[in-house]
C-alpha cells in the first residue's frame, strides 16, 4: 500500500474513533440519582482518559497532515533535518516519521 493511501486510511480511522469518543468527553453532569461521588469520580476519570485519547488523535492527525505535506511536495521520504533518505523499514513501520535514525538520536 503506498503511504499516502495508508495516511488517508489512517485518518478515516481517527475520524472514527472520535465520533465513538464522543460521548466519552461530554461534561460530566452530578446525577442524585446515582450511587455518590465514586459514580461521579469513575465518571470524571473516564471523562478524562476519553479526552487524553482525543489529544494523542489530533496529535497523530497533525503528524498524517505534515507527511501528506512532504508527499505533495516531492519532500517525503527524506529527512526533515539533514534532507537524506529515511530508512525504508522506519517509513514502512510509522508513515509519519519526518527524520531519518541519526538525525532522530541526535
Amino acid at each position: 500500500m503506498d503511504p499516502r493511501t495508508q495516511l488517508h486510511a489512517r485518518l478515516g480511522t481517527l475520524d472514527a474513533e472520535d465520533a465513538a469518543g464522543a460521548h466519552a468527553q461530554a461534561t460530566v453532569e452530578l446525577d442524585q440519582q446515582a450511587v455518590g461521588r465514586l459514580s461521579r469520580m469513575d465518571a470524571l476519570q473516564n471523562q478524562a482518559m476519553a479526552q487524553a485519547q482525543a489529544r494523542m488523535r489530533n496529535a497523530e492527525r497533525q503528524r498524517i497532515h505534515a507527511a501528506l505535506k512532504r508527499l505533495d511536495d516531492d519532500e517525503y521520504g527524506y529527512c526533515t533535518d539533514c534532507g537524506e533518505p529515511v530508512e525504508a523499514k522506519r517509513l514502512m513501520a510509522d508513515p509519519t516519521i519526518p527524520r531519518c535514525l541519526d538525525c532522530t538520536r541526535g
